[in-house]
């Protein structure tokens, strides 16, 4: 149910065994390990959780031993006075617990703005602002009661806190993400140590015209570089189009982003074979390579990708 806030290439598919499936991932992650070795990066693999009531908890997905990072999804509609938390059915109420839990396993829990579908735009910076204060005071460190506009703040994860913001902006205009992204950087003025992490999730076509000027201001850690969505050219030249992402943000850690299965994308589905020695044997020469984003959660149990 959406907790709403009212405020203020193609590749071949091969069928193969579970314990066959679960052997390839194993083999995956180790590829992986030994890439991010040679190439200086964390090797981190991230994954989308909250888009399938039927992947499990996120407790369930921190108990996996393949993930780093989990990043909640979606917030689907911001910029306007509502605000929508979209996590396809599953009990928002329980979700605080997990976060808690996750961060006590060491994994870093990320909040993603936007999504392929929803009702979200920055039709000023004012409203920027107000979106940046309101993820500040609903999820992160801030202290709802004590909010600018002197009315409190629902925390639909209660006292639970996210990591940092994730930017997936999939719609709408382009404009103010910028401001948005520097009001909440900002933010890091409260913390003693760490700091709010800020992340982009950009289609594989440089640049992501809707994300470039949040990009410009090099306030982001990571960004996920998406390898599927439709975009043909991306397809067929996986690794050249990421390589462009590495080179373009030289301070970030740059993902290679993918799905997990054929079901979510035919056409963009790489096996872990075909990932591996078709771009991450190249990716890992990147001083800024920073590991595999997975979409998503569901795809990878179903079809064991990564798990």
């Amino acid at each position: 149910m959406a907790f709403q806030h009212h405020r203020r290439r193609p590749w071949r598919l091969l069928a193969v065994p579970v314990a066959a499936a679960a052997a390839a991932a194993l083999l995956l992650l180790s590829q992986l390990t030994a890439a991010a070795t040679a190439g200086g990066g964390p090797g981190d693999v991230a994954v989308y959780w909250g888009r399938h009531k039927d992947e499990g908890t996120l407790r369930e997905a921190c108990n996996t031993s393949a993930y780093t990072t989990v990043i909640i999804s979606f917030l689907s509609a911001f910029g306007h006075g509502t605000y929508t938390l979209d996590l396809s059915g599953h009990p928002v109420a329980a979700v605080g617990d997990d976060i808690d839990y996750c961060k006590s396993m060491g994994k870093l829990v990320l909040l993603s703005i936007g999504g392929q579908g929803g009702e979200y735009w920055l039709p000023s910076a004012q409203s920027a602002t107000d979106v940046a204060d309101y993820l500040w005071y609903a999820f992160l460190a801030g202290n709802s009661s004590s909010s600018g506009s002197g009315a409190a703040v629902a925390r639909p994860f209660g006292g639970a806190q996210v990591d940092g913001i994730d930017f997936f902006i999939d719609q709408g205009a382009a404009e103010h993400y910028d401001v948005l992204a520097r009001r909440l950087y900002g933010y890091n003025r409260y913390y003693r140590g760490g700091g709010i992490t800020l992340t982009a999730t950009p289609r594989c076509a440089y640049p992501d015209q809707r994300l470039q000027g949040a990009l410009a201001t090099g306030l982001f850690g990571r960004v996920h570089v998406r390898l599927f969505g439709g975009d043909l050219q991306c397809e067929w030249g996986q690794f050249e189009s990421w390589d462009k992402w590495a080179k373009a943000y030289p301070g970030s850690w740059v993902f290679v982003g993918v799905v997990a299965s054929p079901e979510a994308d035919g056409d963009a589905y790489m096996s872990q074979k075909d990932l591996y020695y078709g771009i991450l044997q190249f990716a890992h020469k990147e001083p800024n390579y920073g590991g595999l984003m997975i979409w998503d959660r569901y795809y990878d149990v179903k079809n064991h990708y990564m798990v």
